[in-house]
Protein backbone atom coordinates (compact mmCIF):
# COMPACT_ATOMS: atom_id res chain seq x y z
CA UNK A 1 0.00 0.00 0.00
CA UNK A 2 1.32 3.45 -0.93
CA UNK A 3 1.05 6.70 0.96
CA UNK A 4 0.28 10.09 -0.52
CA UNK A 5 3.88 11.16 0.11
CA UNK A 6 5.14 8.49 -2.32
CA UNK A 7 3.21 9.81 -5.35
CA UNK A 8 4.83 11.82 -8.12
CA UNK A 9 3.58 15.03 -9.74
CA UNK A 10 0.50 14.40 -11.88
CA UNK A 11 -0.43 11.08 -10.28
CA UNK A 12 -3.98 10.59 -9.12
CA UNK A 13 -5.02 8.24 -6.37
CA UNK A 14 -7.98 7.11 -4.34
CA UNK A 15 -7.83 7.71 -0.59
CA UNK A 16 -8.14 4.38 1.21
CA UNK A 17 -7.67 5.22 4.88
CA UNK A 18 -5.68 7.22 7.42
CA UNK A 19 -5.24 7.71 11.13
CA UNK A 20 -7.92 10.26 12.04
CA UNK A 21 -5.82 11.51 14.96
CA UNK A 22 -2.96 12.66 12.71
CA UNK A 23 -4.94 14.45 9.98
CA UNK A 24 -5.86 18.13 10.56
CA UNK A 25 -9.60 18.78 10.82
CA UNK A 26 -9.40 21.41 8.06
CA UNK A 27 -8.17 18.75 5.62
CA UNK A 28 -11.13 16.52 6.48
CA UNK A 29 -13.52 19.44 5.98
CA UNK A 30 -12.07 19.99 2.49
CA UNK A 31 -12.96 16.44 1.49
CA UNK A 32 -9.86 14.42 2.30
CA UNK A 33 -11.93 11.37 3.14
CA UNK A 34 -11.73 7.70 2.16
CA UNK A 35 -13.19 7.12 -1.31
CA UNK A 36 -12.30 10.57 -2.68
CA UNK A 37 -9.67 11.10 -5.36
CA UNK A 38 -6.54 13.12 -4.78
CA UNK A 39 -3.87 14.44 -7.17
CA UNK A 40 -0.35 15.73 -6.64
CA UNK A 41 0.00 19.06 -8.46
CA UNK A 42 3.40 20.31 -7.31
CA UNK A 43 6.20 19.58 -4.88
CA UNK A 44 8.30 22.20 -3.16
CA UNK A 45 11.99 22.19 -4.15
CA UNK A 46 12.96 20.05 -1.15
CA UNK A 47 9.84 17.86 -1.42
CA UNK A 48 7.95 19.46 1.45
CA UNK A 49 5.18 20.67 1.34
CA UNK A 50 3.07 18.95 -1.33
CA UNK A 51 0.48 20.92 -3.29
CA UNK A 52 -2.58 18.74 -3.88
CA UNK A 53 -6.06 18.79 -5.37
CA UNK A 54 -8.60 16.95 -3.27
CA UNK A 55 -12.32 17.20 -4.00
CA UNK A 56 -11.66 20.32 -6.16
CA UNK A 57 -9.92 22.04 -3.24
CA UNK A 58 -6.31 23.08 -3.66
CA UNK A 59 -4.17 22.84 -0.55
CA UNK A 60 -0.56 22.46 0.55
CA UNK A 61 0.17 19.82 3.18
CA UNK A 62 3.30 18.74 4.97
CA UNK A 63 5.03 15.57 3.91
CA UNK A 64 4.65 14.11 7.41
CA UNK A 65 0.85 14.47 7.06
CA UNK A 66 0.94 12.97 3.56
CA UNK A 67 2.76 9.92 4.93
CA UNK A 68 -0.28 9.16 7.11
CA UNK A 69 -2.71 8.96 4.15
CA UNK A 70 -2.89 5.54 2.45
CA UNK A 71 -3.86 5.63 -1.22
CA UNK A 72 -4.39 3.43 -4.25
CA UNK A 73 -2.78 4.84 -7.41
CA UNK A 74 -5.25 5.35 -10.29
CA UNK A 75 -2.81 6.27 -13.09
CA UNK A 76 0.63 4.74 -12.48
Amino acid sequence: MKTLAELKIGQKALILDFNIDTIPLKLLEMGCLPGNSIEILQLAPLGDPLYINVNDSFVAIRKETAQEINVEVLNP
